[in-house]
């Protein structure tokens, strides 16, 4: 086998198992064989360094990234069962992209300005005022209550909210995250993402009409909150409980 060096791994060395061996292995190391483990990570190592390349070049190194897959993968190792009825690949590819994920998605993270802070507060306070009235805080109202643009108002909400992102977790459970980017559809990867597919599928089907509305225009449209409360008619803190509602039936429902 020719000799490739990735994330220091020289793959000509990575030993290869069968499908029996790698059965039994698994076995062993979940019984508590360390060296049955061993054996099992190290020869799917290779599974780890053919996800990496995947991802586009960040700021995050391909050692960095290599570690993380290698977490998603002893995960996997621990937390396989057969009775899944999916391979040990297709079980773990998820966990090992969901750990890569992790690190990329903590390094990119944003700061936002103090000011802009205090300005998000200022508006959230009024809105629960004009709320307790029962006067829908349009972002206009609000705007002329603290004697702002209505653009400094949508500008301030839309920063201090969670930001609409591929890698925004859908589900977790010990230690396995799903995300949205694992719902996009790839015909190439298809055996590797059904199964979370499908459980999606069978989660959004306990929404309500509106719920399903406020997440189509949400994570499809790339819509701000304070842009769906417009549409519908709500306000955006309704929008926001709405939101969060939907997301909790879902993660509820994912198996």
């Amino acid at each position: 086998m020719q000799k490739v060096i990735i994330c220091g791994v020289d793959t000509s060395r990575l030993p290869k198992i069968t499908k029996e061996e790698s059965s039994v292995l698994i076995e062993k190391a979940q019984r508590g064989d360390a060296v049955a483990k061993n054996l099992f990570v190290t020869a799917n190592l290779r599974l780890v360094l053919s996800i990496i390349k995947r991802f586009p070049t960040t700021k995050v190194s391909k050692d960095d990234m290599f570690q993380s897959g290698c977490i998603g993968l002893i995960k996997a190792v621990n937390n396989f069962d057969k009775s899944f009825g999916v391979t040990f690949s297709t079980y773990a590819v998820p966990m090992i992209i969901g750990e890569i994920k992790k690190i990329i998605r903590t390094s990119n993270s944003l700061r936002v300005s103090r000011s802009i802070r205090d300005t998000a507060y200022e508006v959230l306070k009024t809105r629960s005022e004009l709320e307790k009235q029962d006067v829908v805080a349009t972002t206009e109202l609000i705007a002329k209550k603290l004697n702002v643009l209505e653009s400094e108002v949508v500008y301030a909400l839309d920063a201090i909210s969670d930001p609409v992102s591929l890698y925004e977790p859908v589900y977790s459970k010990e230690g396995e995250e799903l995300y949205l980017m694992d719902q996009i559809s790839d015909e190439r990867e298809t055996d590797e993402r059904w199964t979370e597919s499908a459980s999606l599928k069978s989660a959004m089907e306990k929404l309500n009409e509106r719920e399903k509305s406020i997440l189509y225009m949400r994570y499809y449209e790339g819509r701000t909150q304070t842009e769906i409360s417009r549409a519908i008619g709500l306000s955006q803190a309704q929008v926001s409980r709405l939101e969060k509602t939907a997301l909790k039936t879902i993660k509820s429902q994912m198996i």
